[in-house]
This record gives C-alpha cells, sequence and structure tokens, in this order.
C-alpha cells in the first residue's frame, strides 16, 4: 500500500559519506573536560563512558547497516502548514488493520521504534492475532531528524498535531489510532482533542495532568510519585530552562561537537530509563549511536531544542488542560517514566478506558520494553477498533 497523494514525495535516507568522515575528524580531535576522580554521573554526563560511547561511534559504528534498517521501510516526505515533513511509512499486509501514527519526543527520533514496527504491522509472526494489525506511521516532529529544521516560528504540540491530523488525511486515512510519549504524548493529545472525528482512540506513556493542591485523597504510593517527581524537577530539569530560553546559544556547541552532542543526549538516556545506573542496560550501543546520528547527519538539534522555546513562549497546548480528551485513552504507567500523575488527576483530562501498571520500563517505553509496549498497544486497540 503506498500513498496517493502527489504531495507526498517519497524519500530515501542516505547520508553523504564526507558526514561521517568529518564526524570520525571531529570525534579524534575532541578536547575532552577533566572531572573528579569518582563522581561517575553525580555532576552530569560521565567521561570515561561518553569516551568510549564516542570512541566506538568513530571505530565501529555502522551507519550504513543502520541506513539500511531505516530504508527496509517507505519514507515520504510532505509539505505541511510551509514545513517539510518526513515521515516513515509501514503498512499491514491486512487492508483492514486500523492506521496508528506513532509520535516520538526529544531527544528521541523514530529510531524509538525500530523494534515495534514490525510486530505492530504483522502480529501473526510476533505472537499477536490477525486482528491486530495496524498500518504504522511514524512521522518525524517538524524540526526534527528528517523533517528538516523548523523555518519559522511558533511550531508548538498544537501546530504539530494539526499537521499530522493533515498528514493522516493525505494518506486516506479516515479513522486512526495515535499513541505517544513525551513531546509525543502532548501531540497524541492533541489530536485526540482536535481531531476526535476521526480518532479511534489515543494511547499514551506519558500522560499529563494538572497538579491539584488537595492530595488527601492519594495513595502513599501517588503522593511518592508526585514526591519523585518534585526531586526531579529541582535537579534534573535544567535542561528544559536551558533549551527553553536560548536554545540558539546552546546550538553552537551541540552543533559543533558530536562528543557535546552524545554526552547532552546520552545522560537523558541514562537517567530517563530503568537502566539501574548503565544505559547499556537498557539500550543497545548501536541503537544509542543512531539515534544520535540521525541528530548529527540532519543537524537537526537546535531546532529540536527550539520546540520548548516555543511553548514557554507562546505555543503552550493550554487547551490540553482546560478541555478534557473525550475519546477512549489507554495510559501505560512505566515505573521509570520521569512524569506519573495520580491516576484521579489524568481522568478528569482524558476518558481513561486502559490503565496499565508495567512492570518495568522507562521513559523510552517502545526502546526500552518493546514487547510490553506492543502488547499494550494491541490491548487498549482492541476496544477500539
Amino acid at each position: 500500500m503506498a500513498p496517493q497523494d502527489p504531495s507526498l514525495e517519497r524519500f530515501e535516507i542516505c547520508v553523504d559519506e564526507a558526514v561521517w568522515e568529518d564526524l570520525r575528524r571531529r570525534l579524534a580531535a575532541t578536547r575532552w573536560p577533566d572531572q573528579i576522580e569518582g563522581t561517575g554521573w553525580d555532576y552530569g554526563a560521565d567521561l570515561a563512558y561518553v569516551r568510549e560511547l564516542c570512541d566506538a561511534w568513530r571505530e565501529q559504528y555502522d551507519w550504513r547497516a543502520a541506513e539500511r534498517e531505516l530504508n527496509r521501510w517507505h519514507h515520504f516526505r510532505t509539505a505541511i502548514d510551509g514545513q517539510r515533513i518526513h515521515f516513515l511509512h509501514a503498512p499491514s499486509r491486512h487492508p483492514d488493520a486500523l492506521p496508528l501514527v506513532i509520535s516520538h519526543g526529544w531527544p528521541g527520533s523514530i529510531v524509538e521504534f525500530l523494534d515495534v514496527i514490525e510486530p505492530l504491522r504483522d502480529p501473526e509472526a510476533h505472537g499477536g492475532r490477525r486482528e491486530d494489525a495496524f498500518h504504522v506511521v511514524c512521522p518525524s516532529l517538524p524540526g526534527y531528524g528528517f523533517s528538516e529544521p523548523t523555518r519559522t516560528r511558533g511550531w508548538g504540540p498544537t501546530r504539530i498535531a494539526d499537521a499530522f491530523a493533515v498528514l493522516m488525511q493525505r494518506l486516506g486515512y479516515a479513522r486512526y489510532g495515535a499513541q505517544g510519549g513525551d513531546w509525543g504524548a502532548l501531540v497524541t493529545s492533541l489530536l485526540g482533542l482536535r481531531d476526535a472525528e476521526h480518532v479511534a482512540g489515543i494511547h499514551l506513556n506519558m500522560a499529563l495532568a494538572l497538579p491539584q493542591a488537595d492530595r488527601s485523597d492519594l495513595t502513599e504510593r501517588e503522593k511518592a510519585d508526585l514526591e519523585e517527581m518534585a526531586r526531579w524537577q529541582e535537579h534534573e530539569a535544567g535542561y528544559q530552562r536551558i533549551q527553553g530560553t536560548k536554545p540558539q546559544t546552546l546550538g553552537f556547541g551541540l552543533m559543533d561537537s558530536p562528543a557535546g552532542l552524545a554526552a547532552w543526549i546520552v545522560e537523558k538516556f541514562r537517567g530517563w530509563s530503568d537502566c539501574d545506573g548503565h544505559p547499556e542496560n537498557a539500550f543497545s550501543r548501536e541503537r544509542l549511536l543512531t539515534n544520535l546520528s540521525v541528530y548529527w547527519a540532519t543537524g537537526t538539534i537546535t531546532s529540536s531544542t527550539r520546540l520548548y522555546y516555543e511553548v514557554i513562549r507562546g505555543a503552550a497546548p493550554v487547551e490540553l488542560f482546560t478541555r478534557r480528551v473525550a475519546v477512549p485513552t489507554g495510559i501505560a504507567r512505566f515505573p521509570k517514566e520521569i512524569m506519573r500523575f495520580p491516576r484521579k488527576w489524568l481522568e478528569q483530562r482524558y476518558h481513561v478506558t486502559h490503565w496499565s501498571e508495567m512492570p518495568r520500563g522507562g521513559h523510552f517505553a517502545a526502546m526500552e520494553q518493546p514487547e510490553l509496549f506492543v502488547e499494550d498497544v494491541r490491548r487498549f486497540f482492541r476496544s477500539v477498533r
């Protein structure tokens, strides 16, 4: 099944070898920071691990293998609201499959979903039933990856959601499901709010709610979750303030130094995942480097961080906290997710019809726990097909 709309242009991922020659040269010439002995990750990214990762990026990593894996799927670009948006399209062989748009966040990319696309589109080959099949659509957020850098102000979650609704229309999908985490959770929620006529249901692995003063009816576990979130906001959310106020300044360093880019991004993969202190307990080194390579090859790290600026400076999805999402909503609660609001609060914002407490996993659910992720997505959407 191939898109018929003439505005959807076929696209093949093919990064010029000169990009990788330049990457290797820059990595070899890195001016490394010092680090106090024995501090590990206490002050930020650990010097020893980042050096080890960058050595592997320079000497061992095979982008061409990653490129082949990505290109096994059809890729397209299309212009929506003045922005060229990239998406991966993996239709099921079953024509009656449910279309599903999956949205990533920062500092992720479509690489997060490489291990779940095939089980979602071909469930019979992966422990599921024919009725579980999806036509999978994975867009790169505007300003991320192969969607190219944003060129105008105002590309916040609402504008992105409207663009993805147009994308699904261009693909000919009159009724579809949506899934997301991180920024993708906001985009997915807004799809359920703004395109409810066409959205069968939404599935979230990071759902947001408004904090409430009265916490007397919360369970001890819910109170502990809120306390942990408060600690996270105090000690781990500095990146939000930098990216939300001065993303362009930050971009000079991240665009110029692949080691700096690696440290900035991989520290988040470690801190937000269920990895017991080491990122490669949750992710393969190849997947981490492929995600980094997408940012490096496309030069989109600066535009990706601008999304925080847009939200702080007026593009925040206020309607998401003033209107209730009425379409059926499934929420998968992973234990190491950085945002874990009480169920009662979330039920005020969403029509929650499915709730799962996952045994393990964190913020990058599809990448950390692909089997758990796929099974929960299947279970929820069985109820709305």
